[in-house]
């Protein structure tokens, strides 16, 4: 499978700003900026120079942010789509859901809410619940034997 340029580039990028080593740069760059003001007086170039970088920085990280959140939603969405696809009881019309308008996904939510009550209810008004492993009282691990 090929893959853009951007794609690869935007993947490392995203990559080496998620390491715990790439903050502590950042915050080592700030120190040193901080310790410099004396050097240059707290003058407004040496403010300048703070200013410029991290806005800068901040712009083009919003860009490359939502261009990895894209790709992995949109991997999400079609991972999601599957498992629908090949759950035997699932509905299909719930594939690519994301893409219905406001007053759309309004008519499903309220549907799911109203099952998830029901199932709240049901729950409330039973002794135990009996799809959950009942657990031995000495070991604390499931009590295989009660299925």
């Amino acid at each position: 499978m090929k893959t853009s340029w951007f794609l690869k580039f935007s993947n490392a990028l995203a990559q080496m700003a998620g390491r715990a080593s790439t903050f502590v740069v950042a915050v080592v760059l700030v120190i040193v900026w901080g310790l410099s003001g004396p050097l240059f007086h707290f003058s407004d170039t040496w403010q300048l120079v703070i200013n410029t970088s991290t806005t800068i920085v901040t712009f083009l990280m919003v860009f490359l942010i939502q261009n990895t959140q894209n790709r992995d939603i949109a991997a999400m969405q079609i991972k999601l789509d599957e498992i629908i696809r090949t759950v035997d009881k699932a509905h299909n019309a719930l594939l690519d859901l994301e893409e219905l308008d406001e007053k759309e996904l309004a008519v499903f939510r309220k549907r799911y809410e109203k099952l998830a009550q029901e199932a709240r209810d049901d729950l409330r008004s039973a002794s135990r619940d009996i799809d959950m492993p009942s657990f031995e009282r000495e070991g604390g691990r499931p009590d295989e034997t009660k299925r």
